[in-house]
């Protein structure tokens, strides 16, 4: 019979639990793709592995800047396994009181007990418990120090799957990130993955493969989460103006757009949002509006 992955309350209160059939598949750069395939393959040769004295890699640390689909992708690696994800925000888990980090980290790792097989761990935010040990003397850095201890010993324990996410890699404690088998930069998307997801977030609507390439252009920087609220806010534009009696030219609805959805101000701003000429180019050149869903096909 098979075994069906069963969180009790405490790990609920605890984690978001992220099913199989909700995956998204990320889009990513060649590297990360090929890396990725190979840590499939890898974990389903384990036995084979295992016989010439090299263990498959059982975790994974993610880092990159915000927005850039660490935990789709932990998501949609489970999904490919058919595991469970469960993400624990580790901000979230950080406490008040002294003791309070380390209990509420160790309870989440109990929780999985008799269950690792059936799920994988997503630790996110891991910078917020897992800062490089301080020999400050300080209560608050003693408290700290005795968090990322805690974790290292539960990470050695652990007999599941374990992914890890950060913005931060450089402040990772160095043996914490000894810990991760394989090391993955989530970097913002090149042109090519732009354009895809361009393509992904502006679906059923459709544009030119010209016009797409120069939204890719003019985005150029940003994350895959800003290129998703730009294209969700073209769609709803599209919908909305013709009841708000706007106006539904490019220019227009770039403009309102751009007003509405920003990029994170640790990030470089696109040229879509700071230079007049890339705005011009697209109000005047790219083929507008998009093609609606139910839009007869042309010869």
């Amino acid at each position: 019979m098979t075994r069906k992955f069963n969180p009790s309350p405490a790990l609920r209160d605890l984690a978001t639990i992220m099913r199989p059939e909700d995956a998204e598949q990320p889009i990513l750069a060649k590297p990360v793709r090929d890396a990725l395939h190979q840590w499939m393959t890898e974990i389903r040769a384990e036995k084979e592995l295992r016989a010439v004295g090299v263990p498959a890699r059982r975790s994974a640390i993610l880092s990159g800047p915000p927005g850039c689909g660490k935990t789709t992708l932990a998501h949609h690696l489970a999904a490919r396994l058919g595991l469970a994800l469960v993400s624990v925000n580790l901000d979230a888990v950080r406490g008040m009181y002294i003791g309070e980090t380390g209990k509420n980290l160790s309870a989440a790792f109990t929780a999985l007990e008799g269950q690792s097989d059936l799920c994988i761990l997503f630790l996110d935010e891991l910078d917020a418990v897992a800062s490089k040990r301080s020999s400050d003397d300080s209560s608050g850095s003693r408290e700290m120090n005795s968090v990322v201890n805690g974790l290292l010993q539960r990470m050695e324990s652990f007999r599941g799957m374990l992914i890890g996410a950060t913005n931060r890699a450089a402040v990772i404690d160095p043996a914490v990130w000894r810990r991760f088998g394989l090391h993955l930069d989530i970097a913002l998307p090149g042109e090519d993955e732009r354009f895809a997801i361009i393509t992904r977030y502006l679906s059923p609507f459709t544009l030119p493969e010209e016009a797409i390439g120069m939204l890719a252009d003019a985005t150029e920087g940003a994350a895959p989460s800003l290129l998703r609220q730009l294209m969700e806010g073209v769609k709803r534009d599209l919908i909305l103006s013709p009841r708000l009696s706007r106006e539904t030219g490019a220019a227009a609805v770039f403009e309102r757009l751009i007003a509405m959805v920003r990029p994170h101000p640790d990030y470089t701003p696109p040229p879509l949002w700071t230079d007049f000429n890339t705005k011009a180019r697209i109000a005047e050149a790219m083929t507008w509006p998009p093609t609606p869903p139910d839009a007869p096909e042309t010869a």
